[in-house]
Parts: structure tokens; C-alpha cells; sequence
């Protein structure tokens, strides 16, 4: 019996460590075949480019597709998808998967998503159903309605799904992938590598052993022109508190320019004495890292969902991830250094959070895996009502 070809495309950093549990899934699975197909921003070095850490973890890449416009603004964002389409059609009529994966809601991802649809291959998408209130929600929706298979993260996502006319036959909740990962290093008792060893980065090394921040935030794509000032107000927020602080590099969204120049700006103009930058790191280890920290502050998915599993206290800074499923583990907050500065010295009194299952308990790899192998293979589908 000849193997079910499975394309995976990973588009960014992030999806990578979002979906590494299902990869290796499929590739273990004996009667799936992986094709593994990595575009746009997870190509390039200066947002921390993921090939390295997919080659070390023993995946083979099918095919490359480097398709990001430069600019980082909404023209250059669209011009990167239509790109996306015409470079991934190609990939996809010679590689000629049963069915394609693609990954949430960037804008990269819906190109995956028309190619697909376009040739008729049937397409399975992860982390469909979500709410955040800007652009990455139209595009989800949109994936959504070009999805045949949908493998959702919570259960709340699992019904909205189904509210947007999907056949409940094909709408499964797996839980995220990603809370497989954080499954694993749950029960670390400390930290096993030494980040500044291990990853290098920029900027001071402030003494960890008596705790530290994390920091991650990027801009938001319907607020791309505030990227620069909404960033300045967490760099003066965590300068101001003087705790160790370990900072993570903006994805490359609208706005991404303004975030990165500020941050510049801001280590030429003031002398950051306790915090420290990186590009990217292996999701592993990023997650213990997390797990191990006083908190993490800024706007990124990693707060909602595997902070939650792990009880991460966590300061969400503005819109990116508004209305999403969430634990008890999240603060919100506007983008105002006091009211910054004021949630963090609340977060640094009150500690752990209670851990919440809400994106799943760790078994989301395995179950798409077995899923793909069984779904009936489809392309053409009605609303249902």
C-alpha cells in the first residue's frame, strides 16, 4: 500500500515549534510519507531562521520557498502572499501531496491555503477557530472556509468552526501542538543549557540565578504605524525596573521595521544594563526557559497557550491577542509603561499561576497524525447548515 503524502509548510519561526510534534508524528507514522516544505520568513537569518533547528532535529526539507518582499508593510505583506501562491503551486505539482498542512493565521499561510484549494488538494488546517480581533482573524476564517479538514486547538474554536457552516465530520479538537512540548518540560527543575552559551544574542548578561524576564512582542498589523512607540513603552517600563530581562526578536509582520528600529534606537540612547537579546531559539528550550522565569511580557501566542499549560504568569500588552481562549495566567494591559511596570510588580508579588488545559494536555502531535492517515480525501465541500 503506497504511503499518504503529507505536506507540512512552514512559513515562520513560530509554526515550527507549533507543529515540530506533528512532523515527527507523521514521519513515524507507517503509512504517511512527509513532505516537508519551509517558506518565507522561516528562511531568513535576521528573524532567526528555523532550517537550522529542522535539519539538527533530523527532517528532511522537500523544498524551499523564499518569497518575502521586503519592506515589512502592508503592500509588501501582500505582495509576499501573492508571491507565496505562484512559488508554492509549483512546489506543490511537483511534490503532488494527498494532502497539504498549513499552520494558524499568517499571511503567508494563506497562500498555502489558495494554492491548495486552486489544485484541488485537499487542505487540513491547525488552529482554525480562533478570535483576536485583527487581521491574522480574517485571515484564519479565510483558511477556514478553504480548509477541508480542521484540527483546532480548544474546544470553544472547535465550535466556531462549526458555526462557520464546516461539516462536524471533518472539525476535530486536538489541543495545540505545541502544549505537547511544554508537556515535556513541565517537571524541569532547572534550567540544562546556558542561553548565553548556547544562542549567543546581544547586549549585557545580567546574573539569572535570582530570577529574570522574558520579553517578546511584536507589532500588530492594523497598528503597524504606533510598532515603534508601542515598543518604546516597554523598553522604558523594563529599563525602569532594572530586573534581568532576556528579549526576543519581532516576526516579520507590518510594522516589524518600527518595532526593530526602536529597540535600536532605544539600547543607543540608554544603557540597558540588565537585559539581553536573541534572534530565535529551539522551542524546547524556549519553553523551559519560560517555565523557569518570574514572567513573560509582550503580545505573543506563546503567553496564551503554553504559558497557560505551564502557569506562566504572563503581561499581554494591547490588541494582538484579543478575545483568545485563555487560563487564569494573563494580565492585560494598554501600551503605557506604568501600567507595564505596575502589572509586572503585581505579577512579581502574586508568582505561579494555576496551569489550565484549555489548548489541550499534550497528545495533539500523534492524534493529526492518526487522523491524516484515516480522513476520507476531499476537496469539494458545501456549507453545511
Amino acid at each position: 500500500m503506497n504511503k499518504r503524502k503529507i505536506a507540512v509548510v512552514i512559513t515562520a519561526r513560530p509554526s515550527y515549534s507549533r507543529v515540530k510534534t506533528v512532523l515527527q508524528a507523521i514521519t513515524e507514522h507507517p503509512e504517511l510519507e512527509l513532505q516537508l516544505i519551509v517558506a518565507a520568513s522561516a528562511l531568513l537569518e535576521r528573524y532567526g531562521s528555523a532550517v537550522n533547528y529542522i535539519e539538527k532535529d533530523g527532517f528532511t526539507i522537500s523544498a524551499k520557498v523564499f518569497n518575502v518582499l521586503e519592506g515589512e508593510n502592508l503592500t509588501a505583506a501582500a505582495k509576499t502572499t501573492g508571491i507565496g501562491i505562484l512559488e508554492l503551486s509549483t512546489v506543490f505539482d511537483n511534490l503532488k501531496p494527498d494532502i497539504v498542512v498549513t499552520v494558524a493565521d499568517r499571511f503567508e499561510t494563506i497562500a498555502t491555503a489558495i494554492s491548495a484549494a486552486y489544485m484541488n488538494i485537499p487542505l487540513a488546517h491547525i488552529q482554525g477557530g480562533e478570535v483576536t480581533g485583527n487581521i491574522d482573524e480574517k485571515v484564519r476564517h479565510a483558511i477556514t472556509k478553504l480548509a477541508d479538514y480542521h484540527f483546532t486547538a480548544s474546544e470553544s474554536a472547535k465550535e466556531r468552526v462549526i458555526k462557520l457552516g464546516e461539516n462536524p465530520e471533518f472539525v476535530f479538537n486536538t489541543g495545540c501542538p505545541s502544549i505537547d512540548i511544554a508537556s515535556e518540560i513541565v517537571n524541569s527543575n532547572a534550567l540544562s543549557f546556558d542561553p548565553y552559551l548556547k544562542y549567543g544574542g546581544v547586549g549585557e548578561q545580567p546574573d539569572l540565578s535570582k530570577g529574570y524576564l522574558v520579553v517578546m512582542q511584536h507589532p500588530v498589523t492594523t497598528e503597524y504605524e504606533n510598532s515603534r512607540r508601542h515598543i518604546e513603552e516597554t523598553l522604558t517600563a523594563v529599563k525602569e525596573l532594572n530586573i534581568p530581562t532576556l528579549w526576543f526578536w519581532p516576526n516579520v509582520d507590518a510594522g516589524a521595521d518600527g518595532t526593530s528600529s526602536g529597540i535600536r534606537s532605544f539600547r543607543e540612547q540608554n544603557k540597558l544594563e540588565k537585559v539581553h537579546f536573541f534572534k530565535n531559539m529551539e522551542g524546547g528550550d524556549f519553553l523551559m526557559l519560560l517555565q523557569h522565569s518570574l514572567g513573560l511580557i509582550g503580545n505573543s501566542s506563546v503567553g496564551i497557550r503554553e504559558c497557560a499549560f505551564l502557569g506562566i504568569p504572563v503581561i499581554n500588552i494591547g490588541s494582538r491577542q484579543n478575545k483568545r481562549d485563555r487560563g487564569n495566567n494573563v494580565t492585560d494591559v494598554d501600551y503605557d509603561k506604568n501600567e507595564i511596570a505596575a502589572a509586572i510588580h503585581e505579577m512579581l508579588k502574586s508568582g505561579k499561576a494555576k496551569p489550565s488545559s484549555v489548548y489541550g494536555g499534550g497528545n495533539a502531535g500523534n492524534a493529526i497524525a492518526s487522523l491524516l492517515s484515516t480522513v476520507a480525501l476531499q476537496f469539494h465541500k458545501t456549507i453545511s447548515y
